[in-house]
Order: C-alpha cells, then sequence, then structure tokens
C-alpha cells in the first residue's frame, strides 16, 4: 500500500517548469531562522522580486502547516517569518512535520531534495553548511554535505558560512564526489570575505559554461549536484582580520553557553551580528542578492540549452 506523497507544487511554478521557464528554488531557513524581524520578511520577498524581475520564476520552499510546499505564497512566506513555533527541517524532519502537522523553514539538503522532487534545476542560497570545527571528535557535520552529494542541482552559494572548518568542508566534498567551481575567482570564498584562504578546484567565468557542467555531469550519469562559489562583491565583504576575531569570540560564547546541535549556527550568526554592529546582516543580504542574480542567469541558460 503505497502512500501520496504530501509535496504540494504551487500552480505558477508547475506552470513554469511545464512551459520550460527559468525557475529558481530559493530556502526558508534564511528568513525563519537566519535572519531577524522584520528584516527577514522584507528580504525574503525582495528576494522573489529580483527573481521575477530577471525573467524567472521564484519557488521559495518550506514546510507550511505541515505540507513540504515548493513555491511557497506571500502570505505562508509572511506567517513562517512571524511564527516562534516555525522548526528548522532538514530532510530527516520532512515527514515528521508532514504527519505533525508544523510548519518549518527548510535547510538546505531539504530545499535541495524537494526541490529537485518538483523538477527545479538551480537553487540559490547564501552560505552553505558543513564541517564543523572539532567534528573529528564529534562527528558534527551539516546534512548538506550528504545532500549534495545526493542531489543534482546547480547550488549557488557564497561559499560555506564562516563558522566552519573551511578546509575540511572541502575535503569532505571532494570525497564525496561534488564538483566546486568558482564563479569568476580562483579563491574560494568565505561567507562575509571573497577569500577564504582556500582555492577553489576549477574557475567557470558564465553562466553557460555552469549550465553545460550540470548537464554533462547528468549525461555522465552522476548523480551529485554541481556547487557554484559566488564570492560577496568586495565592496559589501567585512573585514577578514575583523572577522576572525569575532568568529573566535562567537564560538567561545556558544561553548559558554552550552549551545549544540541545530541551534549553534543560529547563535554564532546572531552573535557576530551583534558584534559587527549588524555589518554581518548586511553583508548576508548583499551576498544573498548577488547569488540569486547568478542564479537566475544560470537558470536561463538551462532553459536556452533545453530548448535548443
Amino acid at each position: 500500500m503505497s502512500t501520496p506523497s504530501p509535496l504540494r507544487v504551487a500552480p505558477e511554478v508547475a506552470a513554469a517548469l511545464v512551459a520550460g521557464t527559468p525557475v529558481v528554488a530559493l530556502e526558508s531557513t534564511i528568513f525563519t531562522h537566519g535572519l531577524p524581524r522584520p528584516r527577514n520578511l522584507e528580504v525574503a520577498l525582495d528576494g522573489e522580486e529580483r527573481v521575477r524581475a530577471a525573467g524567472a520564476v521564484p519557488a521559495t520552499i518550506g514546510v507550511h502547516r505541515g505540507v513540504p510546499t515548493v513555491g511557497l505564497s506571500a502570505a505562508q512566506v509572511e506567517e513562517l517569518s512571524g511564527d516562534d513555533a516555525v522548526t528548522k527541517a532538514s530532510i530527516r524532519e520532512l515527514a515528521l512535520a508532514a504527519v505533525t502537522g508544523a510548519s518549518a523553514g527548510t535547510t538546505i539538503a531539504a530545499t535541495a531534495f524537494l526541490a529537485r522532487a518538483a523538477g527545479i534545476d538551480v537553487f540559490a542560497t547564501g552560505g552553505l553548511g558543513g564541517v564543523h570545527h572539532g567534528a573529528a571528535a564529534t562527528f558534527d557535520e551539516s546534512a548538506d554535505l550528504v545532500a549534495m552529494a545526493r542531489t543534482s542541482i546547480v547550488l549557488v552559494s557564497s561559499g560555506a558560512k564562516a563558522i566552519l572548518d573551511i578546509a575540511a568542508t572541502l575535503e569532505r566534498f571532494e570525497t564525496l564526489s561534488v564538483p566546486i567551481v568558482g564563479y569568476r575567482t580562483d579563491r574560494y570564498p568565505g561567507f562575509y570575505v571573497a577569500d577564504s584562504g582556500h582555492p577553489v578546484p576549477a574557475r567557470l567565468d558564465t553562466p553557460a559554461e555552469i549550465a553545460a557542467l550540470l548537464r554533462t555531469h547528468r549525461a555522465l550519469g552522476a548523480t551529485s549536484g554541481v556547487l557554484v562559489a559566488n564570492p560577496i562583491p568586495t565592496a559589501d565583504q567585512l573585514d577578514p582580520a575583523e572577522l576572525d576575531a569575532v568568529v573566535r569570540q562567537a564560538w567561545a560564547d556558544a561553548h559558554a553557553a552550552g549551545v549544540s546541535g541545530q541551534a549553534t549556527t543560529p547563535f554564532l550568526l546572531d552573535a557576530i551580528r551583534r558584534a559587527t554592529g549588524g555589518r554581518s546582516l548586511e553583508a548576508n543580504v548583499a551576498l544573498y542578492r548577488n547569488n540569486i542574480a547568478l542564479a537566475v542567469e544560470v537558470a536561463r541558460e538551462l532553459a536556452t540549452q533545453s530548448a535548443g
């Protein structure tokens, strides 16, 4: 006896996918857990408008009252952005949220998973999850790593979040056979800064090349996604030396407060925001908008190449 899929795809998104119109997936944890109110709602709705203005259809993904949804309405986005009871769902929590009727913001892993279930090829986010410091002892690493090894989608981000062990994260992606390309850069970005101090394995300079990479990767039978490392514009980045000091202090505060698990990332990002007087928040918004712009270009190229 089979259970019908609980996934809901918004009519606008479904119609765009059938018509071959470019679609860009957007995550919901950025406005349920990542940004303070009321800026979270403003950034979420602005991101959708930027996708539309560039000629594509936005598909904001989340769980609304137990329903995994690809293409949340503006009213649903507003509800989730202001609800203190909203949880954070990776792939393993999706079914539980559906069974219990809970609302949840979807992580990169869950967003990519649901986007591909709907047939979406491109996903724009801010910073990627990865390996936490001390993971050799704690095994604390993001489900985003494994999800991207299993999900054939282009993910545009500004590198792994600054609070992570970047070297270990890059090593894990190599082990998991996930290709990483720098967009017009030879350096792996560090979320709030354009250069994390690590090189990227490869570089591509046009959206057309990124689209071709995904198509070729699939044609070879590879099932992983493609990570596009798109650095924050240098005019918007934080001072690297200042960021290093702030991140070290944020980790010390987290340990002192006994913060662990899924609560760690929001705690650290909030600590960094407060320590930088809100400048990290502005950097986060700037890099997110920059990633949306590139994601739309890649989605348009994929649509053009498919039509050709």
